[in-house]
């Protein structure tokens, strides 16, 4: 897991099988990020990943984030973000609750361009059969977020 943050707060977190992979992924989708490891603001992001992977999965509150898309992007991530830890939704629900029903590959799309693993819980949307599909970070990795929230889910 990479995390990483803009003046405005928390920019990107990234999953991937290396740091090396992680840090080619930010700089392709931030080429103008300037990488600064350790320091103060650091250990805030340590303290962040923490509670990313630590149940329920959320952020430490008051987390200022900096959610950066379009403006159907944010409307989709908006609605991700509702979704209750150990649930989840279809693309068809999402594309019905913005308004836009017929939209269900461009709410794809925008649920595929997320920077935020996790915090904007887009391992949550599965197909209108309840099928898993595509993840940014690996349709392995979305079944096993979903199961590890699904058994904190039943032990809570």
């Amino acid at each position: 897991m990479l995390a990483a943050q803009s003046s405005r707060g928390l920019c990107a977190v990234f999953l991937g099988d290396s740091q090396e992979e992680l840090k080619m992924n930010l700089k392709a989708q931030f080429p103008k990020t300037s990488l600064i490891e350790g320091g103060f603001e650091m250990n805030k992001l340590r303290s962040i990943i923490r509670a990313l992977v630590t149940p329920p999965f959320s952020l430490p509150v008051n987390t200022p984030i900096d959610i950066q898309g379009t403006d159907f992007q944010r409307q989709v991530w908006k609605i991700v973000r509702q979704i209750p830890f150990g649930s989840t939704t279809s693309y068809t629900c999402i594309a019905q609750k913005i308004g836009a029903p017929r939209s269900i590959r461009a709410v794809a799309s925008a649920v595929a361009a997320n920077s935020l693993a996790i915090v904007i819980p887009c391992h949550r949307v599965i197909r209108k059969d309840g099928s898993l599909c595509g993840y940014r970070w690996g349709v392995k990795r979305k079944k096993k977020l979903l199961n590890l929230e699904s058994l904190w889910q039943k032990a809570l």
